[in-house]
């Protein structure tokens, strides 16, 4: 039964790897879901944090370039001063009805840009400071940060690559903030250590392999299942959230 058990998380880690390496974001959420039928949410998560450091540290030299860092500047601030209020959530507070609110957003969001909904210039500081804030509550709280930033930027003009690469950096920047947070609330522990370094051989094949398929993917085709992969994420965790509500 634990080499199943075993089995059934590198599986789960791998499959969420290809997709962190195509997309630039998705991992943490689909191992989470995944993974929480095994482990409850409080000693997966900080583990998460751990393999989603390691998967921005491996992905970030080729994106470098195209990163949009007057934008990362006013998330990153907004991030730090939305995480420490997450991980208090996720220490005192049922996560189920924010994680529903959050699903919900995520998913008419998503549906609203597949059927042509687009701004037509970046979002000045204001706009950026607010959706970092909420990114850092939701990542400090649940894990799951990206989806207001992965709105943020595939909204925007600022196209695929862009978006793509300041997505991974944010997400580098937000990972650190979370890990330093959660060992402060005392989550991290060596059970911590030890799952997010039996993981890393899985985690480093599927970063790889769906970082070298990203090179040959067309723009628009890329956002189109940027979006259905939004809007899946969103069902699966809107769903679960309310299966544990009733």
């Amino acid at each position: 039964m634990q080499i199943l058990i075993l089995a059934y998380a590198v599986a789960c880690i791998f499959g969420a790897a290809v997709v962190r390496g195509y997309s630039g974001f998705g991992f943490s959420l689909l191992a989470i879901i995944s993974l929480s039928l095994l482990l409850p949410p409080a000693e997966i998560v900080p583990s998460i944090f751990m393999m989603e450091i390691a998967a921005s540290l491996h992905l970030l030299p080729s994106v470098w370039r195209d990163i949009h860092w007057r934008a990362l500047l006013w998330l990153g601030l907004g991030c730090l001063l939305g995480t420490p209020f997450g991980v208090y959530a996720l220490a005192n507070v049922p996560a189920d009805p924010m994680t529903l609110a959050l699903a919900v957003f995520v998913l008419i969001s998503a549906v609203l840009l597949a059927r042509g909904y687009a701004l037509k210039t970046m979002p000045g500081p204001a706009a950026t400071f607010a959706t970092g804030t909420a990114s850092g509550l939701f990542n400090g709280g649940f894990g799951t940060g990206g989806p207001p930033v992965i709105l943020f930027f595939f909204s925007s003009p600022a196209g695929a690559a862009a978006g793509r690469a300041s997505i991974i950096a944010f997400f580098l920047l937000t990972d650190v903030t979370g890990l330093a947070w959660q060992g402060w609330n005392g989550l991290l522990t060596w059970a911590t250590l030890w799952r997010a370094a039996l993981f890393l051989p899985p985690l480093a094949a599927g970063v790889w392999l769906g970082n070298r398929s990203f090179r040959h993917a067309d723009p628009a085709e890329f956002r189109r299942w940027v979006l259905r992969l939004l809007m899946l994420l969103a069902l699966l965790t809107g769903g679960r959230a309310l299966l544990q509500m009733l």
